[in-house]
């Protein structure tokens, strides 16, 4: 953790600012174990409340600050013990025995399919192809253009994966950039770009066949960027601190994706946008289907499609949970994104791109 980021994102207890409304219980740095001379490595963050005290534990130099801690961390135990200095023989014989469709292959598959698409470009042993990898940051780019100016300020990258797009913000803007997801493996992988210049990651070939890479990728106004673990429907921010707010291919992730957009519609400065890009590939893995945004019921008006309710979320008076305050300004359809699975798949998405405004205070 940046100490230059924590200071000037002053972030508060998630807990006290969901379940109390208090945006005054601030984070203090509690405990250090490991420190650099501007990072925290390891070491503990305090609520500074007395009335809650609770402590959210920096790991790898992620600061994990996440309102339900306990039960987050049951679940992704293993891939904050998860070894990495194990060698390529190790690693495949353990796959082979835990087996296809395990947390193991599951996590593997996940941080294959990303960090490919994030990085692979720089990788050197990486086979020229009709669907080149870095296709995230050129959805990026689309979705800046189509967004155009906001203000000066921090920038949030929710859903920020493997980080590439993070950096790619950084070397777009002056301004910092912190990048936020609940994939624990996911984050290491940008931690350790962030700190070394590094992508290593195990690249699915087929079946549960991986292949270890590991090559340099430095990118310029990288110490403008950081990476916490971050709950986007509970995010640990004042209000109005974040100049823009930008959510690649996350809606369709989030828990709650109400929740999801009045998080990020609150904590965007006046003025400040939101910019969200998603193919809407509703899975009741990620999002209970009650929570869907369109993608089931054919019987009501907009017979399951996702845009028009979207669209009607984002435009004071046109649904009753209208978000306050954030209206629909641009939006795009059909741009193309994509997700490796193995040397002979790759999925192809169209993508859906919205662009929303903050309304400035009167």
């Amino acid at each position: 953790m940046k100490l230059s980021h924590f200071e000037a994102l002053q972030p508060v207890c998630p807990v006290c600012r969901t379940e109390r409304q208090r945006e005054d219980s601030r984070l203090v740095i509690g405990t250090i174990e490991r420190r650099s001379d501007t990072t925290i490595e390891e070491g503990l963050l305090l609520c500074a409340s007395a009335d809650c005290q609770r402590e959210y534990p920096i790991i790898d130099g992620i600061p994990l600050i996440i309102p339900h801690l306990r039960s987050w961390l049951s679940t992704n135990i293993a891939q904050i013990n998860a070894r990495d200095d194990l060698g390529a023989i190790t690693e495949s014989l353990l796959t082979d025995c835990c087996g296809p469709g395990s947390a193991f292959d599951t996590t593997r598959q996940h941080v294959s399919s990303y960090a490919w698409d994030h990085y692979a470009e720089f990788d050197p042993l990486e086979p020229i192809r009709e669907d080149p990898p870095g296709l995230v940051v050129r959805l990026l780019d689309q979705c800046l253009q189509l967004a155009g100016s906001f203000p000066k300020g921090p920038l949030l990258d929710v859903g920020c994966g493997a980080g590439r797009t993070s950096f790619a913000l950084a070397e777009r803007s002056s301004d910092l950039v912190l990048g936020i997801d609940l994939h624990y493996a996911m984050l290491r992988i940008a931690a350790r770009v962030l700190s070394t210049g590094t992508v290593r990651y195990t690249r699915r070939r087929v079946g549960i066949v991986y292949d270890r890479r590991e090559f340099p990728a430095a990118f310029p106004n990288s110490d403008q960027v950081d990476f916490w673990a971050c709950d986007a429907n509970s995010l640990p921010f004042r209000d109005k601190q974040f100049a823009a707010v930008i959510g690649l291919n996350v809606l369709d992730c989030a828990n709650s994706p109400l929740s999801f957009l009045q998080s990020v519609a609150r904590v965007t400065a006046a003025g400040g946008k939101v910019i969200l890009a998603c193919p809407y590939d509703w899975s009741a893995a990620a999002t209970p289907i009650e929570h869907w945004l369109g993608g089931h019921s054919q019987r009501c008006e907009s017979r399951g499609a996702t845009e028009p309710v979207l669209r009607s979320l984002l435009t004071s008076g046109a649904h009753p949970c209208a978000i306050q305050g954030l209206h629909l300004i641009a939006e795009a359809d059909n741009l193309p994104w994509h997700v490796r699975l193995h040397d002979r798949s790759t999925m192809q998405y169209s993508v859906h791109a919205i662009v929303a405004k903050v309304e400035d205070a009167e």
